[in-house]
């Protein structure tokens, strides 16, 4: 095991399997000259040359769609958009298209692209910049949503991801992007569909995925303090979704707390409400708690961002409600 940040883990999962298969490149707007507008393509394109490593113009739709062009035609295409905020000029791309060829053609076309950049909020850059869409994307039928919290879900995932058959929507963050994890020097995957138990715990049991689960994470080291046992899943995918880890782990701490960064109205927290208050009611001691990002346009100001966003107190008194009923 080493040390990286989360971009190197990013690029390793990306080099990694252009070096395997030469159907594998990376298409996006600075990916290539700039090394990316994060450095997660950095030395890409002196590795693998300008047909591999590809900038394009500022022009989310169009190469979107060579993009799925390219898939339909047997390359496994790795498209970055800037941001997923820029990345609504592609949606019909990503969403007509990528979501709905194979279906659309009986069969005969497999789509294996994978879209991925930045998603949600990323400090003071306003209200149409700093969207979490992952329940967009989430709601439609034959797209796969991955959204990894840390440098070693993040490349067993995207190497996952450029392996599969199927579109990919992989969800990132600029905040996440200097984050420092242990990654294994030898080559690993990590299964698309599947939540990972971050910690175990006996109370309460929190759900969170992205770069928020870090307030989860540290909520839960502050519960502990008081003597409360929390118990943290990581979602890592969105679509398929990992019903069973959070039904087995309310069957054991039989209260449940979402944590999400998107608005409340038709989130993945309200997914899940259903699913468990359907087919894990009888363990339910207490009703489900959700904290999601305020139900406004981000604002600009520090401030403002702070109040919009769920923190780790407010985690801790969701989880206290939970667990003591008060």
């Amino acid at each position: 095991m080493r040390e990286i940040q989360f971009r190197e883990a990013i690029k390793e999962a990306m080099s990694e399997e252009m070096r395997k298969d030469e159907n594998v490149f990376l298409m996006g707007e600075e990916v290539a000259e700039y090394n990316g507008a994060y450095k997660a393509s950095q030395g890409m394109l002196d590795e693998f040359g300008s047909k591999r490593v590809i900038d394009t113009p500022i022009s989310e739709l169009g190469f979107a769609g060579i993009g799925v062009g390219a898939a339909m035609n047997g390359l496994r295409p790795i498209v970055e958009f800037m941001t997923w905020n820029f990345a609504i000029l592609a949606a019909d791309q990503v969403i007509n298209s990528a979501a709905k060829m194979l279906q659309m053609s009986g069969g005969q076309y497999n789509v294996p692209i994978v879209f991925r950049g930045p998603n949600g909020q990323a400090g003071q850059l306003a209200a149409t910049h700093s969207q979490a869409f992952e329940s967009m994307y989430a709601h439609v039928p034959g797209l796969k949503v991955i959204t990894p919290s840390n440098p070693y879900d993040a490349k067993g995932l995207l190497k996952s991801a450029i392996r599969d058959d199927d579109p990919i929507v992989f969800m990132e963050s600029e905040k996440m992007y200097g984050d420092k994890g242990e990654v294994p020097d030898s080559e690993y995957l990590v299964p698309i569909g599947k939540a990972d138990v971050k910690k175990e715990g006996s109370d309460v049991t929190i759900v969170s995925f992205g770069k928020i689960m870090k307030v989860a994470l540290q909520a839960a080291e502050e519960l502990e303090k008081e003597g409360v046992s929390a118990e943290v899943i990581d979602l890592r995918t969105i679509r398929p979704l990992d019903y069973e880890t959070i039904i087995q782990s309310i069957k054991k701490t039989n209260r449940l707390v979402i944590l999400e960064e998107s608005w409340p109205m038709a989130s993945i927290s309200t997914e899940i409400s259903y699913v468990v208050q359907s087919q894990a009611f009888d363990y339910l001691d207490a009703p489900i708690r959700r904290l999601t990002q305020a139900d406004t346009p981000f604002a600009f100001a520090k401030e403002l961002i702070d109040e919009a966003l769920p923190g780790v107190e407010d985690v801790v008194k969701a989880a206290k409600k939970s667990k003591y009923l008060i």
